[in-house]
C-alpha cells in the first residue's frame, strides 16, 4: 500500500508513502535476506524494523506482524508478503481511531 502525500503546489513530483507491505516490500529489496526463507530468517533481518501501517506514520514492529502469520517459511518475497497482508490490515482496523480516521486512511491526501 502507498499513498502520495499532499502536494505544496511545488513543480516536484512528490514521493508515495509506503505502509503496510510496500513499506516491507521496500525494506526488503534493500536486504540480501533470499528466498526460501523461515520466519527467523526474515526476523532476523527486519524483525527490528518498524513498519509504517497507514499514510499517517503510524508504525508497528515486522516482528510483532510475523508471529501474525501462519506460514513458518516463505518460497517467495510475494509469498512473504502475501501473508503478511492480513496482520498489516487487521492490526490498522483495529488500531485507527474510529470512522472518520478510516475514511482519512483511504484518501490519498
Amino acid at each position: 500500500m502507498g499513498v502520495r502525500p499532499p502536494s505544496n503546489n511545488d513543480d516536484d513530483k512528490p514521493d508515495s508513502v509506503d505502509f503496510g507491505i510496500a513499506a516491507v516490500d521496500a525494506r526488503l529489496r534493500n536486504t540480501d535476506l533470499a528466498f526460501p526463507a523461515t520466519k527467523d530468517d526474515v526476523a532476523a533481518e527486519l524483525g527490528h524494523e518498524n513498519i509504517p501501517y497507514d499514510v499517517h506514520g503510524n508504525d508497528v514492529p515486522l516482528g510483532e506482524m510475523l508471529e501474525e502469520t501462519e506460514p513458518d517459511r516463505f518460497g517467495s518475497r510475494q509469498e512473504l508478503l502475501n501473508a503478511l497482508h492480513e496482520p498489516f490490515e487487521e492490526y490498522r482496523r483495529e488500531h485507527s481511531n474510529g470512522v472518520v480516521q478510516q475514511v482519512r486512511s483511504m484518501l490519498p491526501f
